[in-house]
């Protein structure tokens, strides 16, 4: 007897960005074909979701997985299988690997790890940079690209695009949404040099402070509005950005970091070191809270992990010459997850902010909702399910995690990546086999 479904998620709460209610889910050909009442002899497997929540696939549009060129550090493999066991489902990559994406031949070589590599869906950025400047209208159409990514403060060496006339450049001839690290390049040049590096760590964010990102995303405002730019500002780290962003209209849009609504200082420089050095730096609690009022006024449109791995060897170098970024495609929803059972924010806008948003910026095909014949790309959850957070638990290469001994209550069960069950429980299953984002013109 045929069956009508390949998979059946039997009997959990049906969670989307604006409602939740009990039902099941009926997959089959890699699609979801009913939401609704469903029988377990209609399946030819199920799972028992009973007291867990389905939620759309988590879509985490910025990661670094570091391969080609410092696969040392992380590569596709171990990053996406990484993602898996946290429950992401589609990530789009950062350009700043060795040698840097800022071509068609290598975003096409990107392409081809991922096809035999990754567990997750996939797509890379492009970045910007005084070489390709001219091309960039025509890079950002490339197949599997997910954008242009510029890189305004001096985090990634060449892959930089500091001068006003060329921002401004990038800004007018992109169509695509372009997102930016926003920093301005001259105010960190001319602080470093009168920062006393003796004090260590703890001057990050002295160094790279407040003012350098305010500046950089006034100038981002300003040709972004000029030219209607579709700009989306990653890893906001201060209250005052949040209140630029306020009245800026739908083409502008924001991105946090888990890192930044957890973590604050002085406290992780004292606790972590360099295990917290990230750029922009993690701040004071005053700016976390105004990122916090960001996510509850709708300002916020975004959580991404900015997953930046580095090894312990090199983490344990005396800051300035330790490597800024931390690790955290793994523990994102957790965290996130950890915050809801808090009362910090809600499940239903942690999907808004996970999965439904960055589809809809974006404008990836068929993800980001739980609707039939979107793609059965989906994430099960036990909220109720304290975890601990392990260095060891962690699929990094880098082997370890900013929130080892964490606990947190919310966990991640089941990972579904386009209508095959390859996570549930801790243990991946089958081969890697994520396939490249599709979007829309």
């Amino acid at each position: 007897m045929v069956k009508k479904y390949n998979i059946g998620l039997l009997n959990g709460i049906v969670c989307t960005h604006n409602n939740q209610r009990k039902a099941s889910i009926g997959i089959k050909d890699k699609k979801i074909i009913k939401i609704g009442k469903i029988k377990p002899s209609e399946c030819s497997q199920i799972i028992d979701c009973q007291n867990k929540h389905i939620l759309p696939g988590i879509i985490d549009t910025q990661v670094h997985f570091r391969e080609p060129g410092l696969a040392h550090k992380e590569d596709i493999g171990s990053g996406t299988k990484s993602g898996l066991l946290g429950g992401i489902t589609t990530i789009f990559e950062m350009p700043n690997t060795s040698p840097a994406t800022i071509n068609k031949k290598e975003i096409d070589r990107k392409l081809r790890i991922a096809k035999n590599k990754s567990w997750i869906n996939y797509s890379f950025f492009i970045g910007a940079c005084k070489k390709n400047l001219d091309k960039l209208a025509k890079l950002e159409k490339i197949k599997g690209c997910a954008g242009i990514k510029i890189f305004m403060g001096s985090s990634t060496g060449s892959l930089l695009l500091s001068e006003e006339k060329d921002l401004e450049k990038a800004l007018k001839i992109c169509k695509r949404r372009v997102a930016l690290h926003s920093e301005d390049e001259q105010r960190l040049k001319t602080r470093f040099i009168n920062i006393d590096k003796k004090k260590g760590v703890s001057q990050h964010e002295v160094w790279r402070d407040v003012e350098s990102a305010i500046l950089s995303t006034k100038r981002v405002l300003k040709y972004a509005k000029k030219y209607n730019t579709k700009a989306h500002i990653l890893h906001i780290s201060t209250k005052e950005e949040i209140d630029l962003l306020k009245k800026t209209g739908k083409n502008i849009t924001g991105e946090v970091t888990p890192q930044h609504l957890t973590l604050h200082s002085p406290n992780c420089y004292r606790k972590l070191g360099t295990k917290s050095q990230m750029n922009p730096p993690i701040r004071n609690r005053s700016h976390q809270n105004g990122l916090w009022n960001g996510i509850h006024n709708g300002i916020v449109n975004v959580i991404g992990s900015d997953h930046a791995p580095h090894t312990i060897e090199e983490k344990k170098l005396n800051w300035p010459n330790s490597p800024s970024g931390l690790p955290g495609v793994q523990t994102t929803l957790h965290i996130m997850l950890n915050h809801v059972n808090k009362g910090k924010i809600t499940l239903k806008k942690v999907i808004e902010l996970l999965s439904y948003n960055p589809a809809k910026i974006y404008k990836i095909k068929n993800k980001g909702q739980i609707k039939k014949n979107f793609d059965a790309d989906i994430t099960i959850i036990d909220l109720n399910k304290t975890y601990i957070i392990k260095n060891k638990d962690m699929a990094y290469k880098c082997g370890w995690t900013p929130f080892d001994g964490m606990k947190v209550k919310g966990d991640v069960f089941a990972t579904l990546i386009n209508g095959k069950i390859k996570m549930i429980n801790k243990k991946v299953l089958g081969k890697p086999d994520g396939k490249m984002v599709q979007f829309h013109k």
